[in-house]
């Protein structure tokens, strides 16, 4: 008797996955996390100020501990007034279950497949969750950024703490390692982005609709970074270029920036001083959108939603935030549909280890390690 498709696909799977001593295949998304308390902010703040990828300070090893303890309080406060902490962990985690549920479906080859989460300045950071993926016996990982668009300052920090404890042991030997480090314009991710701003739109009256402005607002860059080569900017550029193709250009928008700290010359204009200057223009109908963040954190439900959001109000304007794509099933589905497609091309040959891009660096970078951190990658084992 002949077996239904639906069954045999069915059997292949388990059988993928039930195989006597195989290891998951690790899909490892790596962010910058948040702390998921209040008590944590102090060592959330220690950790990313002492990450000379992300801010490059003159006696790092003395003053970003200063710097810490001096803003702890402030920030402590702004995670208070969220609720009590970043819930970007659980999210990540929701979203990296979801993925590798589906991702048994898409490519039972690689399957069982287990989602990591690996943070670079918050809890599970990323030497803790190299010592649990040794524990697992983890011989074929993905490293998956979940930043969309590319920076050395986010997905480049994260691949060189990588590459740092992978020189250690880390992460035990033979590992086989693969990257996914930039995927701002996948079908998937624009969609569900699509999507958050269509249904934050529909919250405005018919007859205001078609004037609202949509501010695309991502996290901005020290000119320094941009002025030596990082594609960051023209990487959310591509992204919302492809947000809006997909939108039909119903509506007139901008590219702005925020989170902008200290006095350095960062990217700009800086999305509170774009709501001020479209509020002076008459301009009183926005939908802001997070581009560059999947999950909520601080950037998100702090920043947009209480700090600008009542500056907008002051200036006589409604304002509604397009939803982070948090648990999305659609967004789910893309990272799922972007992890087998790769899993399929690298085992096919048709893909390497790292994707072209990834093994350029930027014409100005002077960071040894990124150099030496790409070659590693390249060579796809330890």
């Amino acid at each position: 008797m002949a077996v239904p498709r639906s069954l045999a696909r069915a059997f292949a799977t388990f059988n993928a996955a039930g195989k006597s001593g195989q290891s998951p295949t690790a899909i490892v998304m790596m962010n910058m996390g948040g702390p998921s308390t209040v008590p944590e902010t102090h060592d959330f703040l220690k950790n990313l100020f002492s990450d000379g990828d992300l801010i490059p300070l003159p006696f790092q090893s003395v003053l970003a501990p200063f710097i810490a303890r001096r803003r702890t309080p402030q920030i402590e406060k702004q995670y208070e007034d969220i609720g009590g902490g970043s819930p970007i962990l659980r999210y990540t985690q929701i979203q990296g279950e979801g993925m590798a549920k589906l991702l048994d479906e898409l490519h039972p080859e690689t399957a069982p497949h287990k989602a990591y989460v690996a943070f670079r300045y918050a809890k599970p950071l990323t030497s803790e969750t190299a010592r649990q993926m040794k524990a697992d016996g983890i011989k074929r990982a993905v490293a998956f950024t979940q930043y969309p668009q590319y920076s050395c300052s986010t997905t480049g920090s994260s691949l060189n703490e990588l590459y740092r404890l992978n020189k250690a042991g880390e992460f035990g030997n033979d590992v086989e390692w693969s990257v996914i480090d930039r995927w701002g314009t996948h079908s998937g991710f624009i969609e569900s982005v699509a999507q958050r701003v269509e249904a934050a739109l529909a919250k405005f009256a018919p007859t205001d609709r078609k004037d609202v402005v949509i501010l695309f607002s991502a996290h901005s860059l020290p000119m320094s970074v941009v002025n030596r080569g990082d594609p960051y900017i023209l990487e959310v550029a591509s992204s919302v270029s492809a947000v809006m193709d997909r939108l039909g250009q119903s509506n007139p928008y901008r590219l702005v920036w925020q989170s902008q700290v200290g006095p350095r010359a960062w990217m700009g204009m800086q999305t509170s001083e774009a709501l001020k200057g479209l509020a002076r223009l008459g301009k009183k109908h926005v939908v802001l959108v997070p581009i560059a963040f999947t999950s909520d954190h601080i950037e998100t439900l702090y920043e947009l939603d209480l700090e600008y959001g009542k500056e907008a109000e002051e200036h006589g304007m409604e304002v509604h935030r397009a939803e982070s794509l948090n648990d999305s099933p659609v967004f789910i589905r893309a990272l799922a549909d972007m992890a087998a497609q790769h899993l399929r091309e690298y085992k096919a040959g048709t893909i390497g280890p790292t994707s072209v891009q990834l093994g350029l660096r930027c014409p100005g970078c002077t960071n040894a390690t990124c150099g030496q951190q790409k070659s590693w990658l390249a060579q796809g084992k330890r």
